[in-house]
C-alpha cells in the first residue's frame, strides 16, 4: 500500500469516536448560520481536545485518553441512502487528484527506475469519508450516540421552554418506535443544554441571567454559555481571520451534500441566498418544528444519456457527478466563520473541552460502570440459565420462548437488553475511550458467546473489533490475529453479504498488515474483496495492491504494473476518468521498451481513449501516435481501428486551433537520410531512331566508382580549359544528391529548371495509407538580381507560386507494409536562397476495405479515386544528419555530424541548357567494325552555349572526323555499300603495289602533348545559338575486346557570359556497346636478306601477317574479306605483296587463317625530313577494286587514337626503366626497333533477316621491335608461376645497363652474296675456289668496330660434317670499323674439294661500340642458310 499521512495506530482511534448529536432551535442555527456554518459544522475544527484526559476503568485503575477527538453531527431521521454514499464516495475520489508539483518517489528495481506518486491522497479520503459515513447498526455501537446537545439562542423569547421542547423532541426521537434512525448507544441518553449568545447583537445580562437559570435546573455539569459572533459580517473585510473550516467543509463529508438535493433548481428557488450551503442534516421536514433537513431520498443518478465525448468510452461509462462539486468549490465568495474573532475559536474550544470533560467522560466512565457491574451481577446467572435452557431443549438450538428472536441469513438477532449485547456494549465503550485492553477481553468474551448462539453477524464483529484491539494494546500484549479478520471478512462477505462492513475489515487489516511490513498478505487481502458489485472499490483496493508489490523488500515491478492496469480498468469502468488515466501512465513505465508490443498498444489505446474524453487532446495523440510509430504486431483490423481513432482525434486537436501551425504526423515513415535530390529536366525518353543522352536520373542507382569516374572526366577537361591546372575553387557537377554524395556545400540550382526531390516512404502498418494533397513545403528567401539580399527577407512557405511552383500529387497510395519512394518538383521562378524543410499532405485510409486493387472493397471504394473515410492534414520534416565527422582529434573524440545541405539549393540565374541525341547509335559491333552514326545538339535554354567539348576515357571509340572538311567524307552515300570511309575506285592490277599519301596527326587532334581524350566538339561558328540544334556524324569503332562494354562520355559546355556561380555545366551519356569477336591479326617484322633495294641502299623489311577469323556464328558472319592492308609510319612503308599464291580475293570463313607476306622498304628522306611536324605516311595495299584512302577520316582517325592509347601504356613503363640507359646502349636498341603499324580493312557480309548486310572494319597492329610478334588485340596474360620461397636475403645487385643479347645481335647485319650453284671439273682441278663478297652494314647511329672470324668454330668432328668439309683462304680474320649505317664489303675465297651442298654461313662476326670495352658476337638465326651446290662437270 501506498504511504499515508496517518499511521494506522492514529488512524484507527480517529475512525472510531464517541458520537454525540446536535438538537438546534431555528435561532440558534440562526446565529451559526451567519457564518456559513451549521453548530456542528462549527464544531468540526474544535472536537480534537488539546490535553490528555484521565477516567478511571471499572476496576477503578486511572486510565489516560490521548488525543480523543470527538464527533458532533445533526440528528437525521433517515439512514443515508446507498446511492447516495456511493456518489458521495464517487466526488471525494474524483475531487482528490494528484498535486501537480507532488515530489514522485523513484523506485529502481532491477532494470527499472519508476515514477510513482509515493501517496495516494484520493484512497486516504475515500477511506476516511466511508469510515465516517458507515450507517448505525445494530450488532455494534460503536457509531451510536452517546450524548446530544440541545442548543437554544439567548435572543429566543423562552429560551427554557425551548430547551423543553427540545428534549421533549430529542426523548421523542430516540423512544418512539416510528423512528428506526439514529441509533442511541444507551436508553439514557446524555443531555448537554447549550446557550448560544450572539456577542454582537444579544443582551450579554439577558444571556447570563438565562445561564444562571440552567445552571439550577439542569447543574453545571450539564449546560453551557456559549458566545459567539464577537463581530458583525461586515466588518469580516477589515481583518483577515484564518479559515479552519475550509478544509474540513472541503471534504464531500455526508452533512454536507447540497448536490443530493433535488436539482439545482432547490438551490436556486431558496430564499436565502446563503442556502446553498444548508446543511444536509436535521429532522424530516414534515416535523412541526420546521427544522431543515433537506436529506431525502438520494438515489445514485445515473446519467446514461450518451454525449458525443461518450462514444469511445462504451455503453458502462457513469458519468462523474463531481461537476455540481465543482461549481461549489468555484465559488470563491464565501467566508466561514466570519463573525468569529480569534477569541470566539478560544471559546467553542474551550466549550467542547467543557462538554467532553464534564460532560461527555464522566456519563461515559459511569456507564461502563454500570454495564460493568450489571455484567458481573448477571453473570453467573444468565450464563447458567442460557446453558440449561439449552440443555433442555433440543441440540443446540436455542428455545423460541427465551429470546424473542428474530431468524435471517446471519444467524440470530437479539434485542437490545440482551446480555451479549451488554458485553458489546461495554467492549464499544471502552474501545472509544482507548481502553484497548479491557476492550479486547470483552470482545474475546462476547465473541464465544456469539458463535456458541449462531449469531453470525455479531460474532463477525467482535472478531473484527477483537483484532483491532490487540494490535493497539499498549505493550504488543499479544500477536495481531490476523486469522480473526479473514474469519470476520470471510463472514460479512460470503454469509452476512454485507460488502460494507467486508470492506472496512479489509482496510483495517491491510493497513495493519502494512505497519508490520507483510505486504504480500495485505496485497492478497486487497485483491480479495475486488468484485464486480464495486468498481470504484475494487479500483481503489487493487491500485493498494499494486503499491504493496512494488513496496516489498525485493519489489514485484511487473505484479505491480499489471494491478495497475486492472485499477485503471476498474476506475475507468466507475467513471473516474482522470485515475483510470494515471494508473494505465504509471503501468507504462514497466511495459515501455520490453518488447511486451501488443500489452503496449493496449495502454497507449487506452491513454489515447481516457486522455481523449478528459480533453487532454495532446496526450491523446502522442498516445495513439506511439501504437502508429512502433513496429505493430496488431492484426490489420486493429491497425485499421487506431488508425481511424488517431485520425479522428487529430481532427479534433486541428479544429481547435485552424489556423495554428501543420501538425507533425507520425505516418508514414520517412527515411529521411535516403532523401535524393536532382536539379535539372528529366529524360527524355527514346523517339524512333533517336536516342537521349543517358544524363543522370533519379532511376540510376549510385555507383561510388563510376561516380569517380565521371569526377576523373570533369576534371580532365576541367584542366584542360584552364591550361593544364584546376582551379582551386573547383567542385565536380553534382546533379543527383543522395547519402553518398558529399553534401557538405549548399547545391546550385538553375533559375526555371525544376528540382525533384525524391522521399522515400514506408508504411510499417498492414492498412494501406492514402497521401493526398502531397506536396513539398519550403520557405525561400530571394534576392534582387545585383545579389543581395532584399531589405526585409519574407518567409515564403508555399503560398507564392511566382517565386516558387511546387507541384501536388494529388493521391499517392502506400499499400501495406510497402516501402514507396514520392518525387516531388519545385520550379524556381526567382533567384534566392532555397530550403527545403519537409513534405505536407492530408493522411487518411481507404474505407471499409484493406485490398487496393477493387477486389473486395465496399461500392462506394472504386480505385482510382480512393474515397477517403478520414483524413487530417499535416506534415513531416525531412531533417537529415550529415556524416559523422573524424578528421580532427576533436572530432574523433566526441560524436559531432556534419552539415546535409541537399535540401537548402541556391537557386542561380539562367544557364545554357544542352541536350544530346543520338542517331542510328548502334548496341552491338564486331571488334574492330566501323559504324556511322550521328549526333544532334540542341541548346533547349535561353542562353547561347559555347566552348563545347566532350571527354571520354575510350577516344578509340568513336571520332567525329579531322579538322578539315578535306579529310572528312561528306555523307554515308558517298561510295558503293554506304561505306563510312572516303574511297577512291582504281583499276585492277596485277601487282599488289602500295598507293601512298600522308597525313598529320595534328589535323586529327592528336598533336604532341595534347590530352586525346578531350575532343572538342566541332560546332559551326562555336556557339549554339538558344533553341538551335546541329546534327554532326559520328564514326564509332567497336572495341577490340568482345563482351559489353560501358562508355562514357562526358559533354563540357560554358555559358557565352561568365558567371561567378557556375562557370560550366556538363551532361553525361553511358553508351552501353556489345562486341562479338572478328578478327585475329598477328604481325611480325623480319630483316630482308636482300640488301639492295631499288636505290640501291639497304634497310628493307619483311612483314608478314597473319590473319585469323575467329568469329563464332552466332553473329550471322559469313565470311570475311580483307580488301586493303595499310601501314603507318614516319620512317617506313608498304611497299609491295609478296604473296605467292595468285588468288587476289582474300576470304577467309569461319576459323580459317589467312597469311600475307609484305616488302616494308624504308620513305625517302624528303618524305621523312619534317620529323618532328608529327607527319606520318600512308601507304595502301589493295585487294579489291577500290581504295580506302586511309590518310583520311575515319581510318586515321582510329589509327592515330589507337596508337596514342596503345603508347599510352607502353610509354610509362619504358620512361622509368630505361631512364639512366648510356646513350650507347640506347643507340644499340634503336637497331632493333622499327615504328610500322599496319592496319588491317576488312569488309564481312552478314545475313539477318534474310537480308545481306555489308559491315566494315579495320584492325592496327603496331610493331615496335624487330623479330618481336604484335598482335591486334591485346593477348591474355598468363598468371605466372609462383616462384620458391627463398629464405635468405637476396644480394642487392645493381642491375647492369648493358643491353640485351637480341638488341646487340642486330647491331650489324650480314648478307653473304656468291652463286647459287658451281659446276667445277674436279678431275682436271681438284680444288674448287669460289669467289664470296661477305657485306657487313651497320645498322646503329654509332661507330662500330667489327672482328670477322673466318675459322670454324667447333672442334668437333660431328659438326665439320654439318659444314662439310670446305675451307676458308686467305686471311682467317679481319678487323674495321663501319661508320654510321656504312655497309662495307668483304672479297672471299671459299676451297672445296669434292661436289656436294654447302653452308657458307660459318663466318663469325663480332662487334663492339667504337667507345665500347664489350664485344659480342651477331647471330644471323634470322637470315636463311647460305648453302651452294658444287655440282663435277
Amino acid at each position: 500500500m501506498a504511504q499515508c499521512v496517518q499511521s494506522v495506530q492514529e488512524l484507527i482511534p480517529d475512525s472510531f469516536v464517541p458520537c454525540v448529536a446536535a438538537l438546534c432551535s431555528d435561532d440558534a442555527e440562526r446565529l451559526t448560520r451567519l457564518n456559513h456554518l451549521s453548530f456542528a459544522e462549527l464544531l468540526k475544527p474544535f472536537t480534537r481536545l488539546t490535553s490528555e484526559v484521565h477516567m478511571r476503568d471499572p476496576n477503578n485503575q486511572p486510565h489516560i485518553i490521548k488525543n480523543l477527538k470527538i464527533a458532533v453531527s445533526n440528528i437525521i431521521t433517515q439512514p443515508p441512502q446507498p446511492g447516495a454514499i456511493r456518489k458521495l464516495l464517487s466526488d471525494v475520489v474524483s475531487g482528490s487528484q494528484p498535486a501537480d508539483g507532488l515530489v514522485a518517489n523513484v523506485i529502481t528495481a532491477g532494470d527499472y527506475d519508476l515514477n510513482i506518486s509515493a501517496t495516494t491522497p484520493w484512497f486516504e479520503s475515500y477511506r476516511e469519508t466511508f469510515l465516517q459515513s458507515m450507517p448505525a447498526s445494530d450488532h455494534e455501537f460503536l457509531n451510536h450516540y452517546l450524548a446530544c446537545m440541545l442548543v437554544a439562542s439567548s435572543s429566543e423569547a423562552e429560551p427554557m421552554e425551548q430547551f423543553g421542547k427540545l428534549s421533549q423532541e430529542q426523548h421523542r426521537i430516540q423512544h418512539n418506535n416510528d423512528y428506526s434512525y439514529p441509533k442511541w448507544f444507551i436508553p439514557n441518553t446524555l443531555k448537554y443544554y447549550v446557550l448560544l449568545h450572539d456577542v454582537s447583537a444579544g443582551d450579554e445580562q439577558r444571556a447570563e441571567s438565562i445561564y444562571e437559570e440552567m445552571k439550577q435546573k439542569y447543574g453545571t455539569q450539564g449546560c453551557y454559555l456559549l458566545k459567539i459572533n464577537s463581530r458583525t459580517s461586515n466588518q469580516a473585510s477589515d481583518e483577515q481571520i484564518p479559515d479552519p473550516w475550509s478544509q474540513y467543509l472541503q471534504k464531500n463529508s455526508i452533512q454536507n451534500q447540497e448536490s443530493y438535493e433535488d436539482g439545482p433548481c432547490t438551490i436556486s428557488s431558496n430564499k436565502n441566498s446563503d442556502s446553498n450551503l444548508l446543511s444536509l442534516d436535521g429532522l424530516d421536514n414534515e416535523v412541526k418544528d420546521g427544522l431543515p433537513n433537506n436529506f431525502r431520498a438520494h438515489p445514485l443518478q445515473l446519467d446514461s444519456s450518451s454525449d458525443p465525448s461518450n462514444n469511445i468510452d462504451g455503453p458502462d461509462h457513469v458519468k462523474s457527478a463531481s461537476s455540481l462539486h465543482e461549481t461549489k468549490k468555484a465559488n470563491p465568495g464565501i467566508i466561514h466563520g466570519a463573525c468569529l474573532t480569534l477569541t470566539d475559536h478560544d471559546r467553542i474550544r474551550q466549550f467542547v473541552q467543557e462538554f467532553t470533560f464534564r460532560g461527555l467522560l464522566p456519563h461515559i466512565e459511569k456507564t461502563i460502570r454500570q454495564l460493568n457491574d450489571q455484567l458481573i451481577s448477571r453473570k453467573g446467572l444468565s450464563r447458567s440459565l442460557f446453558s440449561a435452557t439449552k440443555k433442555w431443549f433440543s441440540g443446540s438450538k436455542v428455545p423460541e420462548k427465551s429470546i424473542n428472536e428474530l431468524k435471517n441469513t446471519s444467524g440470530l438477532l437479539y434485542p437490545p437488553e440482551a446480555p451479549e449485547l451488554q458485553i458489546r456494549k461495554m467492549a464499544d465503550l471502552c474501545f472509544l475511550v482507548q481502553h484497548y485492553d479491557l476492550a479486547y477481553s470483552c470482545y474475546h468474551t462476547a465473541k464465544k458467546d456469539f458463535l456458541n448462539d449462531q449469531a453470525m453477524l455479531y460474532a463477525a464483529g467482535a472478531l473484527e473489533m477483537a483484532a483491532v484491539s490487540a494490535f493497539l494494546q499498549q505493550g504488543a500484549a499479544r500477536p495481531y490475529p490476523a486469522h480473526y479478520m479473514d474469519t470476520a471478512i470471510q463472514t460479512y462477505r460470503d454469509i452476512c453479504k454485507n460488502m460494507i462492513l467486508a470492506e472496512r475489515c479489509v482496510l483495517l487489516s491491510a493497513e495493519i498488515l502494512k505497519s508490520q511490513s507483510k505486504y504480500s498478505e495485505a496485497a492478497a487481502l486487497l485483491i480479495r474483496l475486488t468484485s464486480e458489485d464495486s468498481d470504484l472499490r475494487s479500483a481503489l483496493l487493487l491500485e493498494q495492491a499494486a503499491h504493496c508489490f512494488i513496496n516489498m523488500k525485493s519489489p514485484m515491478v511487473r505484479k505491480y504494473a499489471f494491478h495497475m492496469i486492472l485499477a485503471g480498468h476498474r476506475f475507468s469502468k466507475a467513471g473516474q476518468k482522470k485515475h483510470a488515466l494515471r494508473c494505465y501512465c504509471q503501468a507504462m513505465q514497466v511495459y515501455k521498451g520490453k518488447g511486451w508490443s501488443l500489452a503496449e498498444d493496449h495502454i497507449n489505446f487506452t491513454i489515447g481513449r481516457q486522455s481523449y474524453t478528459l480533453r487532454q487532446l495532446d496526450n491523446a495523440v502522442s498516445a495513439f501516435r506511439h501504437i502508429l510509430i512502433n513496429e505493430s504486431k496488431q492484426s490489420a483490423a486493429q491497425q485499421g481501428s487506431f488508425l481511424r481513432e488517431y485520425l479522428y482525434v487529430y481532427k479534433n486537436v486541428s479544429q481547435l486551433s485552424p489556423d495554428g501551425p501543420l501538425p507533425q504526423l507520425p505516418l508514414p515513415y520517412i527515411n529521411s537520410s535516403a532523401t535524393r535530390v536532382f536539379f535539372g529536366h528529366d529524360r527524355r525518353p527514346a523517339d524512333g531512331e533517336k536516342q537521349a543522352a543517358t544524363h543522370v536520373s533519379l532511376d540510376q542507382e549510385y555507383d561510388n566508382e563510376s561516380s569517380q569516374q565521371w569526377r576523373e572526366l570533369e576534371e580532365q577537361v576541367v584542366a584542360l580549359v584552364n591550361k593544364g591546372v584546376i582551379p582551386p575553387n573547383f567542385h565536380p557537377t553534382q546533379y543527383c544528391l543522395n547519402s553518398f554524395s558529399d553534401n557538405s556545400r549548399f547545391p546550385l540550382a538553375v533559375v526555371e529548371e525544376p528540382i525533384t526531390v525524391e522521399v522515400a516512404f514506408r508504411n510499417p502498418l498492414k492498412v494501406p495509407l492514402l497521401l493526398t494533397n502531397l506536396s513539398l513545403l519550403w520557405k525561400f528567401q530571394p534576392k534582387d538580381c545585383s545579389g543581395k539580399n532584399d531589405e526585409e527577407v519574407k518567409e515564403l512557405v508555399t503560398s507564392e507560386p511566382e517565386m516558387i511552383g511546387t507541384e501536388v500529387i494529388s493521391e499517392f497510395l502506400i499499400n501495406s507494409e510497402e516501402s514507396k519512394v514520392a518525387r516531388l518538383k519545385l520550379f524556381p521562378h526567382h533567384i534566392g536562397e532555397l530550403h527545403i524543410l519537409g513534405v505536407v499532405y492530408n493522411l487518411g485510409t481507404i474505407q471499409g476495405s484493406t485490398t487496393v486493387d477493387g477486389i473486395g472493397a465496399l461500392p462506394g471504394c472504386h480505385t482510382g479515386k480512393q474515397s477517403l473515410s478520414m483524413s487530417v492534414r499535416g506534415r513531416q520534416d525531412l531533417e537529415i544528419q550529415g556524416p559523422r565527422l573524424n578528421s580532427t582529434k576533436e572530432e574523433k573524440t566526441s560524436i559531432t555530424y556534419g552539415p546535409d545541405r541537399r535540401l537548402d539549393p541556391i537557386i542561380v540565374e539562367e544557364m545554357p541548357l544542352l541536350e544530346v541525341f543520338f542517331i542510328h547509335f548502334p548496341t552491338g559491333l564486331l571488334c574492330g567494325e566501323i559504324r556511322k552514326a550521328y549526333v544532334e545538339f540542341v541548346n533547349v535554354s535561353k542562353c547561347p552555349l559555347t566552348g563545347l567539348k566532350v571527354v571520354c576515357k575510350r577516344p578509340e571509340f568513336f571520332t567525329f572526323g579531322g579538322n578539315t572538311a578535306a579529310l572528312t567524307p561528306l555523307s554515308p552515300s558517298a561510295s558503293e555499300n554506304c561505306s563510312a570511309y572516303k574511297t577512291v575506285v582504281t583499276e585492277s592490277t596485277s601487282v599488289c603495289t602500295a598507293l601512298t599519301s600522308s597525313a598529320s596527326s595534328v589535323d586529327f587532334g592528336i598533336g604532341i602533348g595534347s590530352q586525346p581524350e578531350v575532343i572538342p566538339v566541332p560546332l559551326p561558328d562555336t556557339v549554339l545559338l538558344p533553341g538551335a540544334s546541329v546534327q554532326l556524324p559520328l564514326w564509332l569503332r567497336g572495341p577490340d575486346e568482345e563482351g559489353v562494354h560501358e562508355i562514357n562520355f562526358l559533354f563540357y559546355y560554358e555559358s557565352v557570359k561568365k558567371l561567378p556561380k557556375i562557370r560550366h555545366r556538363i551532361l553525361r551519356h553511358t553508351a552501353v556497346i556489345c562486341t562479338s569477336r572478328s578478327l585475329n591479326v598477328r604481325a611480325t617484322v623480319c630483316r630482308s636478306n636482300s640488301l639492295e633495294d631499288e636505290e640501291g641502299r639497304g634497310g628493307n623489311m619483311l612483314v608478314f601477317v597473319d590473319v585469323e577469323n575467329i568469329n563464332t556464328s552466332e553473329a550471322g558472319v559469313k565470311e570475311f574479306h580483307i580488301v586493303q592492308v595499310s601501314s603507318s609510319s614516319k620512317h617506313w612503308k608498304l611497299q609491295k605483296s609478296v604473296n605467292l599464291s595468285e588468288n587476289k580475293d582474300a576470304k577467309l570463313g569461319s576459323r580459317e587463317k589467312g597469311k600475307f607476306c609484305f616488302k616494308a622498304i624504308r620513305c625517302k628522306e624528303k618524305e621523312v625530313a619534317t620529323q618532328s611536324s608529327e607527319k606520318y605516311t600512308f601507304a595502301d595495299i589493295i585487294f579489291g577494286n577500290e581504295q580506302i584512302i586511309s590518310s583520311a577520316s575515319p581510318c586515321a582517325d582510329f589509327f592515330y587514337r589507337s596508337l596514342s592509347s596503345e603508347l599510352k601504356k607502353v610509354q610509362p613503363s619504358a620512361h622509368t626503366e630505361k631512364q639512366s640507359v648510356e646513350d650507347a646502349v640506347r643507340l644499340i636498341q634503336k637497331c632493333s626497333e622499327v615504328d610500322l603499324n599496319v592496319v588491317i580493312l576488312w569488309k564481312a557480309y552478314v545475313v539477318e533477316d534474310s537480308k545481306q548486310l555489308i559491315l566494315e572494319g579495320q584492325h592496327h597492329v603496331i610493331l615496335h621491335t624487330v623479330g618481336k610478334e604484335a598482335y591486334s588485340s591485346p593477348q591474355k596474360q598468363e598468371p605466372p608461376e609462383m616462384e620458391p620461397l627463398k629464405f635468405f636475403r637476396p644480394e642487392n645487385t645493381a642491375v647492369s645497363s648493358r643491353p640485351s643479347v637480341e638488341q646487340l645481335s642486330s647491331l650489324i647485319k650480314t648478307s653473304l652474296h656468291y652463286p647459287e650453284s658451281l659446276n667445277h671439273p674436279f678431275h682436271q682441278k681438284s680444288l674448287c675456289l669460289v669467289p664470296v663478297t661477305l657485306l657487313l652494314s651497320n645498322c646503329s647511329k654509332a661507330d662500330v668496330d667489327v672482328i670477322v672470324d673466318l675459322r670454324h668454330k667447333t672442334t668437333s668432328p660431328e659438326s665439320l660434317e654439318i659444314h662439310g668439309s670446305f675451307t676458308w683462304l686467305g686471311q682467317t680474320q679481319y678487323k674495321l670499323q663501319l661508320k654510321s649505317e656504312e655497309i662495307h664489303s668483304l672479297q672471299l675465297k671459299a676451297c672445296f674439294v669434292h661436289t656436294g651442298v654447302y653452308n657458307l654461313g660459318t663466318p663469325r662476326v663480332f662487334a663492339k661500340l667504337s667507345d665500347q670495352v664489350t664485344v659480342f658476337e651477331t647471330s644471323q638465326q634470322n637470315s636463311m642458310p647460305a648453302l651452294i651446290i658444287i655440282n663435277n662437270v
